[in-house]
């Protein structure tokens, strides 16, 4: 099977044991035995076997649909835009805190041969570590903490027992609820050593999105924000997702406002000091159409080149916006920051010389 060598002291050890020691054959031939649904699959990625849902203590807060999977208040409020009060500012600020130490944690695992089903284990212990709720855990029934998408996966892959492979890149998208808040952040990371088309794809996309939150400020319509990701992407031969979009955040998961990032949309609204909310653009290589895996989740492009994705929690004020899930010292240097780094340490090297 592939199991490491299990040594007991004695049989009363061995007894004791048994149990939770049957229980790790019993998943890893379910693993063995797992065979991908039948599927006009876009690109060369198919799902890998998925473990059980996890449990959550009782004494961490929880979401309304953690035990049913229905988000009851989502579904009453959802079309209402929320003013935020400096209490819930306060609230979800801590809430994207806690989301950038986890994903920052998470974006540090990955490398060729780590499972995305071990990244979840660990995001999953690092929300409850803090006190805090991994959101996407049976939010209309989602089976795990976190949300890891390779390759040509758009978004709301899930993780499973495929190892990540030298080559790949892959989104972690972390939300937590802390306390009563919501906050929202994604990151896409290279595995190993990435083609440049792929490193390209990838930067594109941050700085479409960074270039979204500059124009973040009072008075600024919310359509505005997928003309100038639209624009950015499209002249360098990319196209944007349009199933998908950014969405108010706080008290609720998902709300209004509705965040387009494709160009000519219909969204309504202007920005307001106080308001909440995500952008988060998903790029695709060629086409921005997608198709969904039989997992009901599974987000890939329809033509199966690979999409790059990133997201960030905005709260509108006065003059601008605050990123509220900013990177920090202990975020994953980009890759342009590394080369970047490198370099002057060379020029350095040079002027000592």
């Amino acid at each position: 099977m592939g199991l490491p060598s299990t040594y007991y002291c004695n049989k009363e050890c061995f007894s004791k044991a048994w149990k939770q020691h049957n229980q790790v054959h019993k998943e890893y031939a379910k693993r063995l035995e797992f065979k991908p649904p039948s599927f006009d699959y876009t690109g060369p990625l198919r799902p890998h076997y998925v473990t059980p849902m996890r449990r959550v203590p009782d004494t961490i807060p929880k979401p309304d649909y953690a035990l049913t999977g229905k988000p009851i208040s989502e579904m009453q409020h959802k079309d209402k835009v929320v003013i935020h009060t400096k209490q819930q500012i306060k609230g979800i600020r801590e809430a994207c805190r806690v989301g950038r130490e986890v994903l920052d944690l998470a974006g540090q695992m990955v490398k060729p041969g780590v499972t995305t089903e071990e990244i979840d284990r660990k995001v999953h212990d690092w929300c409850i570590e803090r006190g805090a709720y991994p959101s996407p855990l049976n939010y209309h029934g989602f089976p795990k903490a976190c949300c890891t998408s390779p390759n040509e996966v758009i978004c709301h892959g899930i993780p499973d027992a495929r190892p990540l492979q030298d080559g790949d890149i892959v989104n972690i998208d972390i939300s937590v609820f802390k306390n009563g808040y919501h906050g929202d952040l994604n990151e896409t990371y290279l595995v190993g050593d990435v083609d440049e088309e792929s490193k390209r794809l990838v930067k594109t996309t941050y700085e479409s999105l960074m270039l979204a939150i500059q124009a973040c400020k009072p008075g600024t319509f919310i359509r505005d924000f997928g003309k100038i990701i639209s624009k950015y992407c499209n002249k360098r031969k990319y196209s944007v997702v349009r199933s998908y979009c950014g969405h108010g955040i706080g008290e609720l998961f998902h709300c209004a406002p509705n965040v387009p990032h494709y160009s000519k949309n219909k969204a309504v609204g202007i920005c307001k000091p106080g308001m909440i909310f995500t952008i988060e653009p998903m790029i695709n290589t060629k086409s921005w159409r997608d198709r969904t895996w039989p997992d009901n989740w599974t987000s890939v492009t329809a033509d199966g080149l690979r999409s790059a994705q990133f997201e960030h929690t905005l709260l509108v004020t006065e003059t601008g916006c605050e990123v509220l899930t900013a990177r920090t010292k202990n975020s994953v240097p980009f890759f342009w920051e590394e080369s970047s780094t490198k370099l002057d340490a060379k020029e350095e090297k040079s002027k000592a010389i």
